[in-house]
């Protein structure tokens, strides 16, 4: 199997297990705070990271050699969740997609930036079109006041920056474990101080739910890093975003949701930009990675 062809499956997987662990999130959200669901999530999902390299025994253990790269894509973990997390106390969730939809533009422009990955125009095309498609799919909205936005900008900001980082080590280290680990471990860590403020007492039900989300998130993420080593993210971050396609189907199929022409038409237009991506990848030799840059390259 090539690099592509690999990369594209990790995605849809991920699609698929994401979208999984966002519905317990919302089944959860309505009795907790999300800092206990971050809190326990991030900390058994950095426990499952121990275990799995207990068992592999990989030569080189969590280890990276990208210090900073890492501690920079952790605190672009935490810093993402908090703002999204807030962002939706003051905007509506179709609000908050409008700027969810704009990562492909964000994952291109520092993409260039720090990855010194050479983006060409007619990519660019293709990602301008990706993020029509999407607006195209959601129903017109009224966007909320200037904090709500700018948390949602930030949250986009930190999430995409973590995803490069993804990505930036993904060209140093080997191994996929620490990508998982150290970012999840950090999350936990962070949201553990909040968590005498907002504990509330769980069921073994909820414990159980808790235990799943932690077990499909570890598997997503995971399967995220794969798919940023074979493929760029600019590439990726369009890929993501079928997973809106997928809830739209969903909708259709198990809930006789019919949706306007519109989403339709919104629907093919992110197939298109998907597509020509992969196709483009799939006819693009692969490239050396690129000497260090700033972030202090090999051994950061």
């Amino acid at each position: 199997m090539n690099r592509v062809a690999a990369g594209v499956i990790a995605v849809l997987v991920y699609t698929g297990l994401i979208a999984t662990a966002d519905g317990i999130t919302k089944m959860m959200a309505s009795e907790f705070a999300p800092a206990q669901l971050f809190a326990v999530s991030g900390l058994l999902v950095a426990a499952f990271c121990l275990g799995v390299n207990h068992v592999q025994g990989p030569p080189d253990g969590l280890s990276t050699r990208c210090v900073k790269a890492m501690m920079l894509r952790s605190v672009a973990t935490v810093l993402a969740c908090t703002s999204f997390f807030f962002a939706f106390r003051y905007l509506a969730l179709a609000e908050v997609f409008v700027f969810i939809a704009l990562m492909p533009l964000f994952a291109a422009l520092l993409s260039g930036l720090i990855l010194k990955e050479r983006i060409r125009p007619v990519v660019w095309l293709a990602l301008c079109l990706g993020v029509v498609g999407l607006l195209v799919m959601r129903p017109a909205v009224q966007m909320g006041g200037a904090t709500g936005s700018a948390l949602a900008l930030a949250g986009v900001g930190f999430g995409t920056l973590s995803i490069i980082m993804a990505r930036y080590i993904s060209r140093y280290d080997s191994n996929v474990l620490p990508q998982v680990f150290y970012p999840n471990l950090t999350l936990g860590v962070v949201m553990l101080c909040v968590l005498p403020f907002v504990w509330r007492p769980m069921a073994v039900a909820d414990w159980g739910w808790i235990c799943t989300y932690a077990v499909v998130l570890f598997g997503a993420r995971w399967l995220l890093v794969l798919a940023l080593r074979q493929l760029p993210a600019y590439t990726v971050t369009p890929l993501l975003n079928l997973q809106f396609v997928w809830m739209t189907l969903i909708g259709v199929l198990a809930f006789g949701e019919l949706p306007a022409v519109s989403t339709y038409l919104g629907m093919a237009v992110v197939a298109a930009s998907g597509v020509f991506l992969v196709w483009d990848q799939a006819h693009t030799p692969p490239i050396k990675a690129a000497r260090a840059v700033a972030l202090g390259g090999e051994g950061a």
